[in-house]
């Protein structure tokens, strides 16, 4: 995973917890949605970089041989 999609994922799971919390204070309901929404986004996508790193490793660990 690259450096700028760690930092873009990140901060769109900082972003998703700042508007939950908002939504929390303000007992907005959508707003505290949206916000666990987007962390889950970022999730998703950390997971889904994470499974890319890890099958180019074993590629190249199969190179190596």
């Amino acid at each position: 995973m690259g450096l700028d999609d760690k930092i873009r994922n990140a901060a769109q799971e900082v972003a998703g917890k700042a508007k939950e919390k908002a939504g929390e204070a303000t007992d907005n309901e959508e707003l505290e949605a949206e916000g666990t929404a987007e962390q889950i986004k970022a999730n998703a996508k950390q997971a889904g970089e994470r499974i890319k790193d890890a099958a180019d490793d074993a590629k190249d660990a199969f190179k190596r041989d």
